[in-house]
């Protein structure tokens, strides 16, 4: 892909710094289209696809070269493809398929507040956050000469176990919501109005959990080729964390709202951090 040269910045002229100018060319186009449609789900449209194609720039980057940078790339690409399929099978694509959690936000925030955020926050900052938690592959791209070590298997290893995690916990709560919606629809009562079986008996999001942790560990294929344990790209997932805890709390407060017995499952089950039960 050729230099896109949309700003002056210091990864000017390198692959991961055409995907910054893209991410920036992206972001104005979701505040656009928020400002425009009033629906501010056209971050999470993009989430899951980002991440691949900034890799897939730096790995054409290298020619295809760099058997780290493909992997990581493979990685990422796979976790894409999954998040994507499933968003869209939730109607997160189509009109209307803002996720419910902006609701809340546009209440509270009010008509300019909103406005200002979707500048900020939603758009530019969203955004760039995703270019952030990718830039561990410009790291590997730029050490790419160091071969692939023992860390870097390790790294891939607990990558697809957490995909997998991830996976297991996002089809057990469709298929629950699945049977809710069937119920309603034909006037059944619903005795468990939320989810509380499965990988969701150990922490209340466990999909929030394997997907954190992916990219915690994304990190480290940096670290593989760099040999170095502190870099700025690193500041990525630590602040994909700090989103990801507000976002969490935003959906707890909801949950707890409409559901008088989610007090008595967030008092049993963490948050996060899964908790090993060895009985009952």
């Amino acid at each position: 892909m050729p230099d896109i040269n949309l700003i002056a910045h210091p990864l000017r002229g390198t692959p991961f710094g055409t995907a910054l100018d893209l991410s920036l060319i992206l972001a104005a186009l979701v505040w656009l289209l928020g400002t425009v449609t009033r629906e501010y789900s056209w971050i999470d449209r993009l989430w899951s696809i980002c991440p691949g194609v900034y890799c897939l720039i730096v790995a054409a980057g290298t020619d295809f070269a760099s058997p780290r940078v493909n992997l990581m790339t493979a990685l990422v690409v796979l976790w894409g493809a999954r998040l994507t399929f499933n968003f869209a099978r939730k109607g997160g694509y189509w009109a209307g398929g803002e996720d419910y959690r902006w609701a809340a936000v546009r209440e509270k925030a009010g008509p300019v507040g909103m406005q200002v955020l979707n500048l900020t926050f939603i758009s530019f900052g969203q955004m760039l956050l995703i270019w952030w938690f990718t830039s561990p592959v410009h790291q590997a791209a730029v050490w790419n000469e160091t071969p692939l070590g023992w860390l870097d298997f390790v790294t891939a290893a607990i990558f697809l176990v957490l995909f997998v995690g991830e996976t297991v916990a996002d089809e057990q709560m469709w298929r629950f919501q699945q049977d809710k919606k069937r119920r309603i629809a034909a006037g059944e009562e619903v005795t468990r109005p939320f989810f509380t079986s499965g990988l969701y008996r150990y922490s209340r999001h466990p999909n929030y959990f394997c997907e954190l942790g992916m990219w915690w560990v994304f990190y480290l294929f940096g670290v593989s080729a760099s040999g170095a344990w502190l870099h700025w790209t690193g500041l990525g997932f630590i602040l994909l964390t700090a989103l990801f805890i507000p976002s969490m709390r935003l959906t707890e407060t909801i949950s707890a709202s409409k559901y008088p017995g989610y007090g008595d499952y967030q008092a049993s089950t963490p948050a996060l951090i899964p908790r090993l039960r060895l009985g009952g």
